[in-house]
């Protein structure tokens, strides 16, 4: 197992080192200059040629994309072009905003939609069943944008009970993780439904029934390890894709995330603090898959025996 990680942990470097390149180009040849930008509208020409030769703008592409990885291998990610601040001052402070914000959208998503996925799955066609696939349905249906701002008016402007846009204290969480964990929730329910309407259709199970096994032995030993797998899947994508920043959510709320500050940076062409960002995300989101790949070891033997084996 720890050789696999190893090698997983040594996969991530040409990963990180494709997305760096393909980023770095693409903000290369969007329009704007970042001298311009630094110095204003009021700079002059000789300024700002001044300024990209200091900055080393005018060298090689493939020249500066080296001197960007070395310098980003020793922690240094640059200075951002928007607020002359160094990147790594200005993203780590957003990033635990977003990891609270996604970790609570995705935890509660997980403890909500699963059990009722099982029920509905275990009652199959009954009231409850046709009520939680409605559900699902139509939070899956409704826009996140949409469901943030009535969720804003209504509880933070008729009702007054809680913060539209302030983070700073736990209260300002609630709403922002409530319409985050409605869509993933939904789609969790739907997922868990069908794995286990599959699952429990499966020869070993109704070789279990025969055998006299009750209906909780049935449903939590045999079925739900192996229907849960590709909700893990969903879950760990859905949670490394979040870590990268939840724009909508951001946007609607004003939360000071990873999401909108991506905006920002593209917006204003600050290619140090995107570039960083977006690092960071793919960094994220690939030990993420990784955990999700150890997990699967402990849930289905079979996959743990591979990793031994291997």
């Amino acid at each position: 197992m720890l050789k696999f990680v190893g090698k997983r942990l040594l996969m991530m470097i040409p990963v990180l080192l494709g997305i760096s390149f393909v980023l770095f180009a693409i903000v290369e040849f969007t329009p704007g200059d970042p001298a311009q930008l630094i110095l204003g509208e009021g700079a002059t020409r000789e300024e700002i040629e001044e300024l990209r030769e200091e900055m080393g703008l005018n060298d090689n592409f493939f020249v500066r994309y080296v001197r960007y990885v070395v310098d980003a291998v020793q922690g240094n990610f640059g200075t951002s072009y928007r607020t002359g601040k160094s990147v790594v001052d200005e993203v780590l402070p957003r990033f635990p905003v977003t990891l609270r914000l996604a970790f609570f959208g995705i935890a509660g998503a997980v403890i909500i939609g699963i059990p009722i996925g099982i029920i509905s799955a275990v009652k199959q066609y009954s009231k409850l069943d046709m009520v939680c696939t409605i559900t699902a349905l139509t939070l899956t249906s409704i826009p996140t944008f949409w469901l943030g701002l009535m969720l804003m008016l209504l509880f933070a402007l008729k009702l007054g009970w809680l913060p539209a846009t302030n983070v700073e204290n736990w209260t300002g969480y609630i709403l922002p993780c409530v319409t985050l964990t409605a869509g993933t929730m939904a789609m969790i329910l739907r997922m868990t439904r069908s794995t286990m309407l599959e699952t429990i259709r499966q020869d070993y199970i109704r070789t279990a029934r025969a055998k006299g096994a009750s209906t909780r032995r049935i449903v939590f030993k045999h079925a739900l390890r192996n229907a849960l797998l590709p909700v893990i899947t969903y879950v760990g994508m859905t949670f490394g894709i979040q870590l990268g920043g939840t724009v909508i959510i951001e946007s609607v709320f004003s939360v000071p995330g990873m999401g909108s500050l991506m905006i920002t940076s593209i917006r204003m062409k600050d290619s140090p603090v995107l570039m960083a960002s977006v690092l960071l995300a793919a960094f994220c989101a690939g030990l993420v898959n990784l955990f999700v790949d150890i997990l699967y070891s402990y849930i289905d033997p079979r996959i743990k025996s591979q990793y031994v084996k291997g």
